[in-house]
């Protein structure tokens, strides 16, 4: 498989996560449009500035790493997307466990997390055949 095919499979499923996080806060505020609150108690005298600051963070990684993608190759930066990759799988499975301590749990939200948790595994997985992929000598770093 070319390398290029590790690229577009990556920045492919980086965008399907991103999507399916972003449908998981679309989850979350489905209740305004019926009415109902979507307050959680332990949220409610927090610090919002720090959660939403960690949000853009979450958000934003991602999509720098998906351009980083599209131009380099070196070894030394697929090395690191990869840790990259499973630092998110970690955060997702962390966010799951958090999810399920939320009463009463939410199923389709706990559903989704786990199509998330997925869908990261499978990054890892070809994030790491790319790290292990042999390049060829007439390639230059930069595409």
């Amino acid at each position: 498989m070319g390398s290029h095919r590790y690229s577009l499979q990556i920045i492919t499923l980086w965008s399907t996560f991103l999507l399916g996080t972003l449908f998981h806060t679309q989850l979350g505020l489905m209740p305004l449009f019926h009415g109902l609150s979507v307050a959680i108690e332990s949220h409610q005298n927090g610090n919002l500035s720090l959660i939403f600051w960690s949000m853009l963070v979450f958000f934003v990684l991602p999509m720098f790493a998906m351009i980083a993608t599209s131009f380099y190759e070196s070894k030394k930066f697929r090395s690191i997307h990869f840790y990259f990759t499973l630092l998110y799988t970690i955060l997702n499975l962390l966010h799951v466990v958090f999810d399920l301590m939320i009463t009463p749990i939410i199923w389709y939200q706990i559903a989704l997390m786990f199509i998330l948790l997925f869908i990261g595994l499978l990054l890892n997985l070809v994030s790491y055949q790319w790290l292990k992929a042999v390049r060829s000598p007439s390639h230059p770093q930069k595409r």
